[in-house]
């Protein structure tokens, strides 16, 4: 038994002479099959290209009017794609219905919007789908005056009554205020007496202020700038919703939102008891053809930036998947059960990308390429034994010729075929395997040399054996 060191080194020079092998047939390998191996690369190629495209580095957004809460927040959607290598411009609108009509258009290249749950004409669009909704947005009805008080019945209904033939601001018609201010109006019983005047947010506020209209409805959030100003106004009064549930009732996207008695401004005790709001939410509506990996990244955005805790929304209540009364999109489906994909918390997002795009590779590369793979180690070696086999062919040919009619004078022409016959064994690049067939062809090409270069007549034999009786005849 030999010593520990010779057994260390003898087994380190049997696996080291194993890799130089199987690296000398994988190269050899390479060197006969790249044609194929590339055409493979190239379909695989065409099919990651075609099927999973890179995603795009602008993106189209569209918000609302100038000025509007919805733009403010697509600021901060910005910096965040920013940070990620996108751009994401934003495209000012009037409201939610533009927004709704320019998803749907084929042609527009806005990808994706801000738009509040319950505008009309939601169900019959087609080519949209929902990321989820990312925040509330309350209803709120601000008016002066004396303040209007009611025990029984919904404070909306009395301030319909009180405003007969009074001024008040629905909101600009295709924005997320008409959308929801109408359909309270007529569930209240609306009245025709009531003036109603189509205003933007900023301009409302400030007739609303001046005393140009007597209320105003606003549906945005709690820290939009319209909000804030009217909520710090004394002069103004919001109108509570008594019957929130009945309204959730006929509307299922409202949701209901309780105020505090003095939460909206404690010093000044408003409001001066507990209040119902009702809230519709901002949803993050896309193009059906958006990109999975931008659709992730909106996600995200939402859950970084809209998932923080609000006046009215928990942390992390936001992205939530309700019903939002369009399809919503398999990703969004995705992120809900598995958040976001587990790559990005280690790689930027583009390394991240490419990297989840070469699996798209990997994999029907592994299924169908592995399997030809595995069967190219033995079409090579049949076509190595082939290439042996011919020659074998040929010099048997050449020997049954010298057999039949052997010409002295053409000794030359025969060397000269037997050595052209050596130059293509010599160029056959074989493995290990075939090497015993290798030489042995090689061996019978000197044999037929030798015989050759051994006599006048070489083949040409004045013994002849006798098989039956075994005696050599002469």
């Amino acid at each position: 038994m030999g010593s520990f060191k010779q057994d260390i080194t003898e087994t380190y020079l049997g696996l080291s002479e194993s890799a130089r092998e199987k690296w000398d047939d994988f190269t050899q390998f390479l060197q006969e099959a790249w044609p194929l191996l590339i055409l493979l690369l190239a379909i695989l190629m065409g099919i990651w290209w075609y099927a999973d495209p890179p995603p795009p580095r602008h993106v189209l957004m569209a918000t609302g009017s100038s000025g509007s809460s919805y733009e403010a927040l697509g600021k901060k959607y910005v910096e965040f794609f920013k940070a990620k290598g996108i751009t994401l411009e934003l495209v000012a609108t009037t409201g939610a219905q533009e927004n709704i009509d320019r998803l749907s258009d084929r042609n527009d290249p806005v990808q994706v919007a801000f738009v509040q749950a319950g505008v009309d004409h939601a169900k019959e669009v087609t080519g949209i789908q929902s990321l989820g909704a990312i925040a509330y947005d309350p209803v709120w009805f601000f008016y002066r005056g004396s303040e209007l008080k009611s025990t029984e019945s919904d404070s909306v209904g009395v301030v319909l009554q009180h405003f007969a033939n009074k001024k008040i601001s629905v909101g600009i018609e295709g924005s997320g205020t008409y959308a929801q201010s109408t359909k309270i109006l007529k569930a209240a019983g609306y009245e025709k007496g009531v003036q109603v005047f189509n205003l933007a947010g900023h301009d409302a506020v400030k007739a609303l202020q001046a005393g140009e209209i007597d209320g105003t409805f606003i549906v945005d959030s709690y820290d939009a700038p319209n909000v804030q100003a009217l909520l710090n106004d004394k002069s103004l009064h919001l109108v509570t919703f008594k019957r929130a549930a009945a309204y959730v009732k006929l509307m299922p996207y409202l949701n209901i939102l309780d105020v505090p008695q003095g939460s909206l401004n404690l010093p000044r005790n408003f409001p001066p008891s507990d209040i119902k709001l009702l809230a519709t939410t901002t949803n993050l509506l896309i193009d059906d053809r958006m990109h999975p990996a931008i659709q992730f990244l909106f996600l995200e955005a939402a859950r970084e930036i809209n998932g923080k805790e609000s006046f009215f929304s928990e942390r992390g209540e936001f992205p939530s998947f309700k019903d939002s009364m369009l399809p919503e999109s398999p990703v969004a489906i995705h992120y809900e059960k598995n958040n976001y994909p587990l790559l990005v918390t280690y790689f930027p997002f583009w390394v991240a990308e490419l990297i989840n795009r070469l699996i798209f590779v990997l994999l029907p590369f592994c299924v169908l390429g592995y399997p030809l793979l595995q069967a190219l180690p033995g079409y090579r070696a049949k076509r190595m034994q082939n290439k042996i086999n011919r020659l074998y062919g040929s010099l048997k040919s050449l020997e049954q010729e010298l057999l039949n009619g052997f010409d002295d004078q053409q000794r030359d022409d025969y060397l000269k075929r037997l050595n052209l016959l050596e130059y293509q064994a010599l160029n056959i690049k074989v493995s290990k395997r075939l090497s015993g067939d290798y030489y042995a062809l090689r061996a019978s090409i000197d044999y037929v040399r030798n015989c050759l270069n051994r006599g006048v007549h070489p083949y040409q034999f004045d013994e002849v054996v006798d098989l039956g009786s075994g005696n050599m005849r002469y």
